[in-house]
């Protein structure tokens, strides 16, 4: 996760409520670290069914282990097709190279 490197030891991360609704690029809760803080933007719209509250005590997860215990949280999509807009880690990694 390019972002969290960016942001050194996350030390404190806020998430949306569940049942929450969201639409692409709302901004859906934050991300805080010694550094600096960031929002998180919605990449699709849909409801929020789950949240890893395991974060709240132990936030340096999404440092760790941002693929699998430092999980954020999860939608029920509106419309499977805004997936398709989506770039992959690869396009995103170059994206973040880029002077975008």
């Amino acid at each position: 996760m390019q972002e969290e490197e960016s942001l050194g030891d996350i030390v404190f991360v806020q998430l949306p409520e569940v049942g929450s609704d969201v639409n692409p690029q709302d901004e859906c809760g934050a991300l805080e670290s010694v550094k600096a803080a960031s929002e998180l933007y919605s990449p699709v719209s849909g409801t929020v069914t789950e949240i890893n509250s395991a974060l709240e005590e132990k936030p340096e997860l999404v440092n760790k282990s941002c693929y699998d215990g430092g999980w954020l949280f999860k939608l029920k999509l509106k419309d499977a097709d805004e997936i398709k807009t989506l770039m992959h880690e690869e396009q995103y990694s170059e994206f973040l190279k880029s002077d975008h």
